[in-house]
């Protein structure tokens, strides 16, 4: 097989010099642009991978180069005429940035690695594990729940640890000359320690909020043993099996320091939710971890993502613990070991369930504590010069770090057209038939690669959209971090917040203007068209450039206009488990049908379904899995919600009452034990689209959402908006869990989990009801 690719190689590079050596001229450009094209669309349907992958990357690539060619020969002013020169020269070197991040991404997915299984370990193999659990302002039953996970995961009791390292109630913030600000970490540091002991977790809270995430890592390490050690985010709820998947790899290879998996995120991102993109859309971080991950995999380049991984302690002693110099404190740990000779791994099996930011401001916030962190990177720990590194190493890390300068040229580009429009600057030189040759052959050479390497899981110009939303608030972050490299300072980006109301985003304002003016060049380049009938052509290249600007501006007004979504934690569907719901002493079977961090809807069965009625309270037994065949009962103080009958029968709705462990427990068991059906939906959401037909689809897309935001601007003020957590994840009584448990649970009869429950399955699935 490599003897096959090499071959491939060498033809495919004398296929790339033949192209590029054919005449120059728009006439010739077409002809060859067209083979060009058609040949990589006959590539894509026939040879996907292998092969035929190099071969259609090197036509693409051949394309792209012609096209950058001649940007550079053809299209600029002339020297003497310094001001327009000089912009053409700044939109040029905007292209050709972009152009260097391409090569650079293209090398690190040319070929994504897919992993086998991890050798299953006998229990005497098993080595002794710590999983952190880092948080810091994150709510209870958030953090709860992932610790019952954890605490759930398979694997030798005995050597399995689970740490809770709250930096919410630390020492300093305890003792905060704010006596609100003390009195709530102190109450805080009571609660989640109560909760830690009853769910069987060690607490830890050091004394100063030094170095944020990872001083909080580096705390829990001096205090802990175990030989590998697994980060959770205080919202990553892991699944039963994540263990077994990933720690017999350490066993393999005694140089290897981390094994990262996906990250899977039940809920949208504010522009899946707001452009209602969520259920049919590949996710943003789907391209990262389904492609960008494999590929750096290959390079032995695969880094650490801050959670869902498992690190080797001897290796992160070695370096001194987590690194800190940068605010992604994550990438930069995993470079300092690559730069040491360790190696690292990628699964590429999501066995995590995380929570998004809710916000489109906290989105921008976390964003951009990563573009931040990136670019520290780049200048503090300049991986091209970083000793120890491979010279696919160095390359692999470029990529990560140099691709988050987007926001720069991306600004670039959305000027650019502007200045022509408005100001009559001379930036880019060109005719129709040349605009035709070369730049329409180069757009759609770009969208097919994109699609060749990305489709199933990042669909055209989507990266359009995310970049330009994020380019408007990071483009002062990224000017901060250049100007002073070690300024930027570690922030919390807020989870499980919900929105009561449509509101507009407080941050959405720039976006209505750069809407506005866009709009406004439109016009402009509908007159200059009328009245410059010998500029004509090179008007219309501009005004077909600003147009798909505004284009992506449309969408961008859809994005800020936040959606009413009360719900803090989504629902997940479940097969139905069979459960027991006991209202003022009468059991009535029932089946969970789906089920939140705040409760569930369940479908009662028999005779005595119609009992369970609204404003009830009531206790839900569930049985559940623990470890093996085994299995326990577990107990909850319910409310009930609602009830009704829909197409499939009765069902109600169930609020749990108070936050005890059983209730963390049966979350664990029912959302997150096995998450298949997470990873189901996710793959049924890569799906490729036909090119022409989306791109259609996109302009009615962008109108719609352009409809939209214009409707909340006219109906919403800015930054008027209702966030509170959600009233059914909070408890009744208020109380924390040791009061909550003090009420002893009415006898339970085990027969309802017998063969009774057996046939009530039956009847449930069947809408007849139980005898």
């Amino acid at each position: 097989m490599s003897r096959l690719l090499t071959s491939v190689g060498a033809m495919s590079l004398v296929l790339f010099l033949l192209v590029l050596s054919l005449p120059v001229g728009p006439q010739a450009q077409a002809m060859l642009g067209v083979a060009g094209l058609a040949a990589m669309l006959v590539i894509d349907k026939v040879a996907h991978r292998g092969p035929g992958r190099i071969a259609f990357l090197v036509v693409g690539l051949a394309l792209v180069v012609r096209y950058m060619v001649w940007r550079m020969t053809a299209t600029l002013p002339p020297a003497s005429d310094v001001t327009n020169h000089v912009a053409s020269l700044v939109v040029l070197s905007a292209e050709l940035f972009c152009f260097l991040t391409m090569l650079l991404g293209l090398f690190a997915v040319a070929r994504p690695m897919d992993r086998p299984r991890a050798r299953q370990l006998a229990p005497d193999e098993a080595p002794m594990i710590d999983v952190f659990v880092p948080s810091y302002n994150e709510s209870l039953d958030l953090v709860a729940a992932t610790l019952a996970a954890a605490k759930a995961i398979r694997y030798p009791a005995d050597k399995l640890k689970v740490h809770l390292l709250d930096d919410g109630g630390t020492d300093q913030r305890c003792n905060s000359p704010d006596p609100l600000k003390a009195a709530a970490a102190r109450q805080r540091r009571e609660d989640f320690s109560r909760m830690a002991a009853e769910l069987g977790v060690t607490y830890h809270a050091r004394a100063y909020n030094e170095h944020a995430k990872a001083g909080n890592l580096n705390a829990a390490l001096m205090k802990t043993d175990g030989d590998l050690v697994v980060v959770f985010d205080a919202d990553h709820a892991p699944s039963r099996e994540f263990l077994e998947e990933t720690v017999g790899h350490f066993a393999d290879d005694p140089r290897l320091f981390l094994v990262q998996t996906p990250h899977f995120f039940l809920n949208p991102d504010p522009i899946e939710r707001n452009l209602a993109t969520f259920a049919t859309m590949p996710s943003e971080n789907e391209m990262f971890y389904g492609i960008v991950q494999k590929g750096l995999d290959n390079w032995n380049a695969a880094f650490f993502c801050g959670s869902a991984a498992v690190l080797r302690r001897s290796a992160l002693e070695e370096v001194g613990g987590f690194s800190g110099v940068s605010i992604t404190e994550d990438c930069e740990t995993a470079l300092d070991l690559h730069s040491r000779g360790w190696r690292s791994l990628y699964v590429d099996r999501p066995m995590i369930a995380g929570l998004q930011p809710e916000t489109f401001a906290s989105f921008i916030g976390q964003r951009s504590r990563w573009c931040r962190g990136m670019i520290q990177i780049l200048i503090l720990k300049n991986p091209l010069m970083r000793p120890g590194l491979s010279i696919a190493q160095r390359i692999c890390y470029l990529s990560s770090s140099l691709s988050w300068l987007f926001p720069i040229p991306r600004a670039i580009f959305l000027v650019a057209p502007l200045l022509f429009l408005f100001l009559d600057m001379q930036i880019y030189r060109a005719t129709m038939e040349e605009f035709f040759s070369y730049t329409m052959v180069y757009m759609a050479a770009l969208l097919l690669m994109q699609g060749h390497l990305y489709g199933r899981v990042r669909w055209p110009l989507i990266s359009e959209l995310y970049e330009y939303v994020q380019s408007v608030h990071l483009l002062p972050a990224v000017w901060s971090v250049l100007t002073n490299p070690r300024k930027p300072k570690f922030d919390v980006t807020d989870k499980g917040i919900s929105v009561e109301n449509d509101y507009l985003s407080e941050l959405s304002t720039p976006y209505y203007v750069i809407f506005a003016v866009l709009l406004a060049a439109v016009g402009v380049s509908i007159m200059r068209w009328s009245a410059e009938p010998e500029a004509r052509d090179l008007i219309l290249v501009i005004g077909l450039w600003n147009l798909l600007n505004l284009v992506v501006a449309g969408l961008a007004l859809g994005v800020v206009s936040e959606r009413r979504e009360r719900r803090r934690m989504p629902r997940l569907a479940q097969t139905s488990h069979p459960a027991v719901i006991a209202v003022e002493g009468v059991a009535v079977p029932a089946f969970v049908t789906d089920v939140s961090g705040g409760g569930l809807k369940l479908r009662p069965v028999g005779d005595r379904a119609t009992r369970v009625m609204p404003g009830q309270k009531a206790t839900l037994r569930v049985r559940v899995e623990t470890d093996g065949d085994e299995t326990e009962v577990l107990q909850v103080s319910v409310d009930v919600a609602n009830s009704g009958v829909d197409g499939e029968g009765r069902f109600v709705g169930l609020r749990f009452a108070d936050l005890s462990p059983a209730r963390f427990r049966l979350i664990a068991a029912l959302v997150y034990a096995d998450i298949d059906a997470i990873r189901t939906s996710r793959l049924h959401r890569r799906v490729r689209r036909f090119l022409p037909i989306f791109l259609v689809k996109l302009l009615g897309w962008s109108a719609t959402a352009t409809a939209r935001g214009v409707s909340y601007l006219l109906r919403h003020r800015t930054g008027d908006k209702k966030t509170a957590t959600d009233k059914s994840l909070a408890p009744a009584s208020g109380k924390p869990a040791a009061a909550a448990s003090a009420a002893a649970p009415a006898p339970f009869d085990m027969t309802l989990f017998s063969d009774e429950a057996t046939d009530a399955r039956a009847s449930a699935q069947g809408l007849a009801p139980a005898s």
